[in-house]
């Protein structure tokens, strides 16, 4: 990731207030154009609070300032002009019978999505757009995604200032952490769908009731007319 190597040689020049701002900024960003190496970026400025360039309290609040104000603005992207970007970007995948499952989806679950957010890489941006879609209530939302976020940027930041130069370790543990959450979901993504369509097909095969819950009677077979005898023809008589 020559990329990353650059960036890094470029923050250790940096005063700790350019530190702050790119910490802010990385956080902020990735909830508007993922993917983004917020994490990773995050995980090596904690390595400078070893060195005294950065401190723990002011490393975690700006990240979590930039993590919940990226929510948000994606939030009211989503509530906002959501429903307008759908139907002007014409995605296949959503109709508006896959968004009135959307919507029903986030009504049930929604909250407890937010509260998770922070813990499912790369899925961020779009949980925040379709919570606005969806219409959650923004000040429930902005507490439960303060709280998520709080709890993951401490773990990543605390993470990066215990390991110091070491920091690589890190890299690997998120890197397996995002492989294993990835599996995770694929694995209920499966589920819920294998589930739906035994569902389904139960219903199919399931005889159909009245209204009382009783199998409707089976009616007897119609009676086939009596077969009439030839009418006699004129001349017949002898």
């Amino acid at each position: 990731m020559i990329e990353i190597e650059a960036i890094i040689q470029w923050l250790q020049g940096l005063p700790p207030l350019g530190v702050y701002a790119v910490l802010w900024f990385v956080c902020f960003i990735e909830n508007i154009f993922p993917p983004s190496p917020s994490d990773l970026l995050m995980l090596f400025i904690a390595t400078l609070i070893g060195f005294g360039t950065i401190d723990f309290l002011p490393a975690v609040g700006v990240a979590t300032a930039g993590s919940v104000m990226g929510f948000i603005a994606a939030f009211y992207l989503g509530r906002n002009y959501g429903r307008r970007l759908m139907e002007w970007g014409k995605l296949p995948f959503l109709t508006p019978e896959s968004l009135k499952k959307v919507d029903a989806w986030f009504g049930k679950y929604g909250y407890w999505v937010i509260i998770a957010n922070r813990f499912l890489a790369g899925t961020r941006a779009v949980i925040s757009f379709f919570a606005g879609m969806s219409n959650l209530r923004p000040l429930h939302t902005t507490i439960l995604c303060t709280i998520s976020a709080l709890a993951w940027n401490i773990g990543v930041i605390w993470l990066g200032s215990f390991l110091g130069s070491n920091w690589e370790y890190g890299r690997q543990i998120l890197d397996n952490y995002g492989i294993a959450v990835t599996i995770l979901l694929a694995v209920i993504i499966v589920v819920v769908v294998v589930r739906k369509l035994l569902q389904k097909r139960s219903q199919k095969n399931q005889p159909t009731t009245t209204p009382n819950g009783e199998q409707p009677a089976e009616q007897p077979p119609a009676e086939q007319p009596a077969e009439q005898p030839p009418a006699e023809q004129p001349g017949d008589q002898s």
